[in-house]
């Protein structure tokens, strides 16, 4: 048996000619993609190219338009829903994290597992999830009492994981993993992926999502690349090359030596002097005019209150925040797109008292083409966004205010290479013309943007480093060792 048909029955999952539109937007244009069982699938593109709409689709939470669906042998196309998901052992984990915050993590599980009731239902899902987080991430320290709202989000992402992985009376053919490291450090992040490829040995399929174009390179069987909403390369990952993924992609390959920031001359002038505030030793934070300044260190230990610590205590200057939590801390999910980027600029959009409208359309438009957000109409709610293109707004807001220091919590969370490339330089000339930045990354590459960095330990900082200094070698040495 050839051809089509051939494929299907060796297939996890077929999707075939799917379509899905929103409005005048055109998100999946008849995509076709085959997922094989017992393999990795890595799904790259650019905000916007319909990656997280597809798998929304597969696992049953958004209807195409048109299209056909097959599980194994079986066409599930014209009735299918999450619970038909789930019943054919489909899960997902979503970019934008769905448990419940109201909830324990236990009482999250049992919203996937209709196998856990009657008594003593609680102590099984406590000890799924429990026996799931310690097999994938060895040392998390997660309470599985503890509600959902009351984690950070790097922890919520370990927990959001691990419930996708845990079985029951259902099976687990298929996990996708739409940017599931976004949150986590590079010590979890390689627990997970070392998890995957024991999964996947063990015949699951997995389809991971992700922005960073290592790991999907060094961890996946086979990369499609998604762009315009359409599957327009596919091929086994040790055919691909990072530079022939981003070719793929339609994006600008990253110039050579642009760890170069430390060499700039900067002003001696201090503008933040910090000293964290749970800090048992006596390190402090400083950051000088037009200094590009990094947070690094295990995720989770001090880094984000130590941004919050100084935004609550810029008085001299003013601060912007760009958070990587933009569901929580970041989107104002009522208002459109171009209200988002313009409320930090608001002051300096009015004529006497009143807001100038010409004036916040103009600031509006100007970004929607400076850093690129993908909508036909920046008057559109901003959850008609991808998360990348919502962060993309966060970054507007923060960069077009005249803030004098920018404070950023993770923020390229969800954000793909072409847009990463362009934003980096914009962050670099605005520090070439004075403003000073303060940047929290789990993604150590990045700390070579940095003019110097402060790692964190247990809510203190434990040693600074710049220039060479910034490998991974030493950041990770630094948050692990017992003394700085």
């Amino acid at each position: 048996m050839t051809g089509l048909m051939s494929d299907i029955l060796e297939s996890a999952v077929t999707l075939t000619a799917i379509e899905k539109s929103f409005g005048a937007v055109r998100a999946l244009a008849g995509v076709d993609l085959l997922l094989k069982p017992g393999e990795c699938l890595g799904l790259v593109g650019h905000n916007g190219a319909g990656k997280s709409t597809l798998m929304h689709v597969l696992a049953g939470t958004l209807k195409p338009d048109q299209g056909r669906l097959v599980i194994g042998t079986q066409d599930v196309s014209r009735q299918y829903s999450a619970s038909n998901a789930s019943a054919h052992g489909i899960r997902c984990v979503f970019q934008e994290l769905s448990l419940c915050p109201n909830l324990t993590l236990a009482e999250n599980v049992r919203i996937v597992h209709r196998a856990l009731k009657g008594i003593g239902w609680k102590a099984k899902a406590r000890r799924l999830i429990g026996e799931k987080l310690d097999e994938i991430f060895p040392g998390h320290g997660i309470d599985v009492d503890q509600e959902a709202g009351d984690l950070n989000i790097g922890q919520r992402q370990m927990a959001e994981i691990a419930r996708a992985f845990t079985v029951t009376d259902e099976p687990l053919r298929v996990v996708i993993l739409d940017e599931p490291t976004s949150s986590l450090d590079a010590v979890t992040a390689r627990q997970l992926l070392t998890f995957m490829r024991q999964e996947v040995a063990r015949g699951t399929s997995t389809i991971l999502i992700s922005h960073l174009l290592g790991d999907v390179l060094d961890y996946c069987d086979r990369i499609a690349v998604m762009k315009d909403g359409k599957v327009v390369a596919e091929k086994e990952a040790q055919n691909f090359t990072r530079h022939s993924l981003v070719a793929a992609m339609g994006a600008t390959a990253e110039k050579a030596g642009p760890g170069t920031t430390a060499r700039r001359r900067i002003s001696s002038a201090l503008t933040i002097e910090a000293t964290p505030l749970t800090a048992t030793q006596t390190g402090k934070l400083s950051v000088r005019k037009g200094e590009i300044v990094g947070l690094a260190g295990l995720a989770g230990h001090g880094q984000t209150r130590m941004l919050i610590q100084i935004f609550d205590g810029a008085r001299k200057h003013s601060a912007a925040f760009i958070a990587g939590d933009r569901q929580s801390d970041g989107v104002f999910n009522l208002w459109s797109i171009g209200e988002n980027v313009t409320v930090s600029a608001l002051r300096h959009l009015r004529k006497g008292p009143l807001i100038r409208p010409e004036h916040e359309h103009n600031m509006a438009r100007n970004w929607k083409q400076r850093i690129g957000i993908r909508t036909p109409d920046m008057n559109n709610n901003i959850l008609t966004l991808s998360g990348g293109n919502q962060q993309k707004a966060l970054f507007a807001r923060a960069l077009g205010s005249k803030a004098d220091i920018v404070l950023m919590d993770d923020p390229m969370r969800g954000v793909d290479i072409g847009t990463k490339l362009e934003v980096y330089e914009m962050i670099r000339a605005e520090a070439e013309a004075g403003r000073s930045f303060v940047w929290y990354t789990t993604e150590i590459d990045e700390l070579k943007h940095c003019d110097r960095a402060y790692i964190f330990r247990n809510g203190a900082i434990v040693a600074e480093l710049q220039g060479d200094e910034l490998s991974e070698d030493k950041v990770l040495h630094a948050s692990f060792a017992e003394s700085a």
